[in-house]
């Protein structure tokens, strides 16, 4: 017997495992393996959005890697004498000369270099896209804030990271680009000429500005990212995902996968990011550098735009008027300097705003369970307001080939856009309040009445109505597990010389925040369990 059972044992266990076992032992990891390894990943298609971020931008790191053994980071003139023959002895920049020589000599180039590009693309697209699927549904509640500004700080780093390497190849188009983003650095008060002449090395365009730029962007940016997004990955594990609301789902358990099956599936994941951004990469044409020629300071490209994601910023630039006024004897170049101001001011809304949500409910417990956006309907209205004044400012990035593709002047575009800054955001956020009050007011009736089954009844004296089918206790739990706050009320005002005064200003400030999130008029009050009791006996009855 004591044979048999030695025998069971080394079949159980073989030589490799064990050595796993010990060396697992030794340094302390099994453990929180195993651990790790027995945990369920909620699964949602909206999870689907971070793993897309995650695999693109390791697309753009190996891309980027096997360009940089060929782009030669400098300004210095040279003959060009590549392939390309239209731009045979013409005079351009190294830079230019070695991103020709990638895209027409190096086998392979160009797909790698339009594959990097839309990765870049798809990476900003895809973060900026899951951020907002983590606002409307609540998920950097406590304890994912720290989450939430991790994630706001690649979306911000990710920008810039694309505006310096969208700079470097010293075409005409980048240094269009280049000019803006200058004349911006310029109106900033007091630091701006000292700004421009440490980044271009002197006078515009200077000649050290791409070998600093190609530093930024394929060092400092980069090792930031991945330290980031390293700590950000770290932090999702620790905490978990927050998960939908559903039938034995709430703040203590998490229900969802097993860890081998969400590895499958992430892996499938990965093989299609990277196969539709080759194929992409493949099909459609990108930064065509050869079509726009060198760059030369005193030319700029016609129609000529940037990457979407800095589409916000030129857009606000494009539509202000050319304001200027004098301080203390300064110019102060109002037609950069409020763009400028704007673009930061809607971002820095975008990452503090789970802070001043925290601040105003009060809220001190971890929350685990997502929120349907039409249950928070003033955080809703308020995300699909920032949303729609990004597009707005993104359509007056183009006023020139909207203004000629629809024949129709500039200056058309140029005011449609000034007007819609202002009156789109504040129409978009009153429907999507009213959209999200008559979805809660549905949700309601269906609670208390059932739903329509579409089955039209005839009463014994003569009347019609419409059949109607209790929901499940599932279905009834999706639609009333979510949490109402309660408007806090305001302390008594302070008077000027009152040492309480600040804070008595910070608790009325909050108040009025208070009943704008969660007062009359801001939610539909749910069915209570009384009145859903009272209502179903009538029914039965």
């Amino acid at each position: 017997m004591s044979g048999g059972g030695s025998g069971g044992e080394v079949q159980k266990g073989g030589k490799g495992e064990k050595v796993a076992e010990w060396a697992g032992r030794r340094r302390g990891v099994r453990s929180p393996l195993r651990a790790g390894l027995r945990r369920a990943f909620p699964d949602h298609w909206s999870f689907v959005l971070g793993e897309i971020c995650l695999y693109s931008f390791f697309i753009v790191i190996v891309t980027g890697v096997y360009l940089a053994l060929y782009f030669h980071p400098s300004m210095n003139e040279i003959e060009y004498n590549g392939s390309y023959a239209p731009l045979k002895g013409r005079i351009v920049s190294e830079a230019f000369d070695s991103t020709m020589h990638i895209s027409f000599d190096v086998r392979g180039g160009l797909l790698i270099r339009q594959a990097h590009h839309w990765a870049a693309l798809v990476f900003l697209a895809t973060m900026l896209i899951h951020m907002m699927r983590v606002f409307f549904t609540g998920a950097f509640r406590k304890p994912r804030e720290f989450t939430w500004l991790l994630g706001f700080l690649l979306l911000v780093l990710g920008m810039f990271e694309g505006l310096t390497g969208y700079d470097l190849p010293g075409d005409l188009l980048s240094g269009t680009g280049i000019a803006v983003i200058n004349g911006v650095i310029l109106s900033i008060p007091v630091v701006g000429t000292y700004l421009s002449m440490f980044l271009f090395g002197g006078e515009f365009p200077g000649t050290d500005l791409v070998a600093r730029f190609n530093t930024i962007h394929v060092l400092l940016i980069p090792a930031f990212m991945v330290g980031l997004l390293v700590v950000h990955l770290l932090l999702v594990l620790y905490h978990r995902q927050a998960q939908y609301p559903g039938a034995g789902r709430s703040n203590k358990n998490v229900v969802g996968l097993p860890f081998k099956v969400r590895a499958v599936k992430s892996a499938g994941v990965f093989f299609l990011v990277a196969g539709v951004i080759v194929v992409i990469a493949a099909v459609a044409q990108i930064n065509p550098i050869w079509l726009y020629g060198p760059y030369r300071a005193d030319q700029v490209s016609a129609g000529s735009q940037p990457d979407w994601y800095m589409g916000v910023m030129d857009g606000l630039l494009r539509v202000m008027p050319g304001w200027e006024v004098g301080f203390w004897g300064h110019p102060l170049a109002l037609d950069n300097l409020i763009p400028l101001a704007a673009g930061a001011g809607l971002f820095v809304a975008m990452g503090a705003y789970p802070f001043i949500e925290s601040w105003v409910t009060g809220d001190d417990r971890e929350q685990n369970l997502l929120d349907r956006p039409r249950n928070r309907p003033v955080r809703t209205a308020l995300g699909v307001a920032w949303l729609s004044l990004y597009l707005v400012a993104l359509v007056g990035a183009a006023n020139d080939i909207i203004a000629i593709r629809f024949h129709v002047s500039v200056e058309s575009v140029t005011w449609a856009v000034r007007v819609g800054l202002v009156i789109v955001p504040f129409l978009a956020y009153s429907v999507t309040k009213r959209w999200a009050l008559g979805l809660q007011r549905r949700d309601r009736d269906k609670v208390l009445h059932g739903r329509e089954t579409g089955i039209i009844k005839r009463l014994p004296h003569g009347e019609f109505i419409e059949v109607r089918e209790p929901l499940s206790q599932e279905q009834l739990h999706v639609l009333t597990q979510h949490e109402q706050y309660k408007p806090i009320g305001s302390s008594a005002a302070g008077g000027a010389g009152d040492p309480g005064a600040g804070p008595r200003l910070a608790q009325r400030l909050r108040a009025r925040l208070s009943r704008s999130l969660y007062g009359e008029g801001a939610q539909i009050p749910k069915p209570t369990a009384q009145e859903y009791k009272e209502i179903t006996g009538n029914h039965r009855r």
